[in-house]
């Protein structure tokens, strides 16, 4: 059997290769489930402060969300990616003061550091399985990230192709509280 993060890799480059694959109508209509299902789950958890990705690729677009959630006066924090697998996570007033970070990123420009508790962090991710695993990108960030807010209420936003039977794991992965994803027919 492969090492861990040999299968880790298998499995990143696949799930890369089938998020490119995705068609526009088909993410475009996705995307919107997903943010309708997070608005929801905002009202159903009375959350005030989210912790969220700005999209960027073929990710799970949630900028719709992240409007609304400004709208109605959400703290809504994204991070910027620091070295050494560390966050920095900043206010977003606006989607259209942003600017870019490493490895494609996009963080708010100008902005206050948070550094308090979450109700509801959002993680977007390569693969899931059914114990909400998450396979990310491989930078560790969100796994240490996660440890330090075991209160916050975790959800993974992932489109149907990505679930797999199990997820390669090491000790410092983390599981999600739940898992947004829909079959489609």
């Amino acid at each position: 059997m492969k090492p861990i993060f040999e299968q880790k890799d298998t499995l990143r480059r696949e799930m890369y290769k089938k998020r490119a694959k995705n068609k526009a109508v088909t993410k475009t209509a996705y995307d919107l489930w997903v943010c309708s299902r997070l608005e929801q789950l905002v009202k159903e958890k009375n959350v005030k402060i989210v912790h969220a990705y700005l999209p960027m690729g073929t990710e799970i677009d949630i900028r719709p969300f992240l409007e609304k959630m400004l709208a109605q006066n959400i703290k809504i924090i994204t991070p910027k990616t620091l070295p050494k697998r560390q966050l920095e996570n900043l206010e977003l007033h606006s989607l259209n003061e942003l600017e870019k970070g490493v490895f494609g990123t996009l963080h708010p420009a100008n902005s206050k550091i948070y550094s308090g508790n979450y109700d509801l962090i959002i993680v977007p991710g390569l693969a899931f399985d059914k114990e909400n695993y998450r396979l990310g990108y491989g930078g560790g960030y969100y796994d240490t990230f996660l440890e330090q807010h075991p209160n916050a209420f975790k959800v993974g936003v992932f489109y149907p192709f990505q679930k797999v039977n199990a997820v390669p794991k090491e000790k410092h992965d983390v599981s999600l509280d739940q898992i947004l994803y829909k079959e489609l027919l």
